[in-house]
């Protein structure tokens, strides 16, 4: 795609970041085979120390892509993973991708009612799960037509010893091993599914046009879309992110993986670029400070994406252990703003750089991030990646831009935004813009952004009304239909406020049927039943009225002032 808009920001890279990225032509199954090739015996993955080397993994994928294909797989079949971190979360996403099928990733920690909205959104009849989920597919009625389950138990890629442990006759470890694995009947082990030959090399692998991904995301609106990624898309922007940090040496580098990688920005960050490098991936299946800090004492991490409240509990747990963290060179934050009282702890105790970075779903998803260097600005999300085009617009007008400087809705294009919603021509459709000059259309963000004359772009607000909450979205309106199908309760409004720890905390504020007593505890357990914990309201709030539109409709915006000025 040609660049046709000025990119002021190029100035501002830091040393030996290019101002473009070559468009990527293979797929991800040529990814990860290429660093298999170059780097056989190096370690690719680690999980409780015990360790796969590439060649393993390359292995490993073969072998699992046949299983799958045994089992009917076909390119273009949607194939659903529900899996936490582990080993076998990356053999899974491989193998389906050297099918040509599509990975769609689930969240394991959702519930009945979430998971089943999606699977009945893409239609997989394919599932590798994690044995802690397969119990609750199995039992989705019979309108999602599930064909094959897999199912998944972590403890099998942890070390003997530990293994072991799990299975002493003592209430710890009895606590441990139901927290981490279960018995599912009627299932495909996935050790049976990777028990099978190698795929034969001459089946046809994927190529960049065909859909790799499907990533759900709330979007602008309330309900969960499954935005549709390509291989071009997920390879371009790991080839980006790569580009942006031309220190990373290849090979050698160490990456720490505890961002979920159902996620997608810790899909990129670990499961592409970090396997793009050759690099030593470093698993965990959920943030523990002592774990992770068990592991900065062997091989600091050369490159450790995350959130800013991991990066607080890393720093303070590190001082209280007596723990050095010298050497973690690089730390990528994104999903929510990262303070001054975050970075400076942080890089005076490693030695290294922590910037800020953004993006979306749609967009694979990184678009920008500070430079690492000197000159990178607090406070802002950074610069747009190399081959990133953006403007600012009226958000009422999208094809005017603002003046220089003013602020208005972010559009973005390039080789890592998606071209639309699984199935939702609408819905497609209605987060593109034409360009005024005949080009590519651009995406509109929904953020309200200013962009200085470096540069250098701020987040103001978002006209979507989602919550970001500890790195994860929350649409409001699926809050609220949860909490209006409490009896107690008539009508409500969820909005986001700002909290240090999560970045935005989850607020409702209710309107009482006739007659009912308000029980804040009722009807949060109410909703936590149907609900990720991250999407229950931590307060809940009651009110006689809600601000209300002409037309009906509850300005959400209007009760989160009052709240805040309140």
């Amino acid at each position: 795609m040609a660049i046709t808009t000025p990119r002021p920001w190029l100035a501002s890279y830091a040393s030996g970041v290019p101002d473009d990225v070559d468009e990527p032509e293979g797929s991800l199954y040529d990814l990860i085979r290429g660093s298999v090739e170059q780097y056989p015996d190096n370690v690719a993955l680690e999980f409780f120390e015990r360790t796969m080397s590439y060649r393993e993994l390359g292995e490993q994928i073969e072998r699992a892509a046949e299983g799958l294909r045994l089992l009917g797989v076909q390119k273009g079949d949607p194939v659903a993973l529900v899996l936490p971190n582990c080993p076998q979360h990356i053999v899974a996403f491989y193998a389906v991708l050297r099918l040509g099928a599509i990975v769609v990733e689930h969240n394991p920690l959702y519930t009945p009612r979430e998971l089943r909205h999606q699977f009945e959104d893409h239609g997989a009849r394919v599932v590798i799960a994690w044995d802690k989920v397969a119990l609750t597919i199995q039992a989705f009625p019979s309108d999602v037509q599930v064909a094959h389950l897999v199912s998944v138990d972590v403890t099998r890629a942890m070390p003997f010893l530990t293994r072991a442990l799990l299975r002493l006759p003592v209430s710890k470890a009895r606590e441990s091993r139901a927290a981490l694995t279960t018995k599912v009947r009627g299932a495909v082990r996935w050790e049976e599914l990777t028990s099978s030959a190698p795929i034969d090399a001459h089946i046809i692998a994927p190529t960049a046009a065909d859909v790799a991904l499907i990533q759900y995301t709330s979007g602008t609106t309330g309900s969960p879309k499954g935005a549709t990624l390509t291989h071009a898309n997920l390879l371009v922007n790991a080839a980006q992110s790569r580009a942006w940090v031309p220190d990373v040496p290849r090979g050698t580098a160490v990456v720490y993986a505890v961002l979920p990688m159902f996620h997608a920005y810790g899909l990129t960050l670990c499961l592409t670029f970090a396997m793009s490098m050759g690099a030593r991936l470093v698993l965990f299946p959920k943030f523990d400070p002592e774990l992770v800090l068990k592991v900065v004492k062997k091989h600091p991490a050369t490159f450790l994406p995350a959130v800013p409240p991991i990066y607080d509990r890393l720093t303070k747990a590190a001082a209280a252990e007596g723990v050095s963290l010298q050497g973690i060179q690089i730390a990528i934050s994104g999903a929510m703003p990262l303070s001054a009282e975050v970075v400076d702890p942080w890089e005076a105790a490693t030695g290294g750089y922590l910037v800020e970075g953004y993006g979306l779903s749609e967009c694979s998803p990184v678009l920008m991030a500070n430079p690492v260097a000197p000159n990178r600005k607090a406070g802002t999300v950074g610069l747009p990646l190399p081959s990133t085009e953006c403007r600012v617009v009226d958000p009422e007008q999208p094809s005017n831009d603002v003046a220089p400087g003013a602020e208005g809705e972010l559009i973005v294009r390039g080789p890592q935004v998606f071209s639309g919603y699984w199935q939702k021509p609408e819905e497609t459709e209605a987060v593109f813009v034409a360009d005024p000059e005949g080009g590519a259309p651009w995406f509109r963000t929904g953020d309200i952004v200013s962009i200085d004359d470096e540069g250098f772009v701020r987040i103001i607000d978002r006209i979507k009304e989602l919550i970001i909450t500890g790195g994860f979205n929350v649409a409001p309106s699926e809050v609220e239909e949860a909490l209006r199908s409490h009896p107690d309760v008539e009508d409500a409004a969820v909005v986001g406020l700002p909290d240090e720890r999560t970045g935005e905390e989850v607020v409702a504020v209710v309107v009482l049927a006739e007659g009912a007593e308000f029980d804040e505890k009722s009807i949060r357990d109410f909703v936590r039943a149907g609900l990720t914990p991250y999407k229950v309201p931590r307060r809940i709030l009651p009110a006689d009225d809600l601000p209300r539109s002409l037309i009906g409709k509850v300005l959400r915006r209007e009760v989160r002032n009052g709240l805040l000025n309140g």
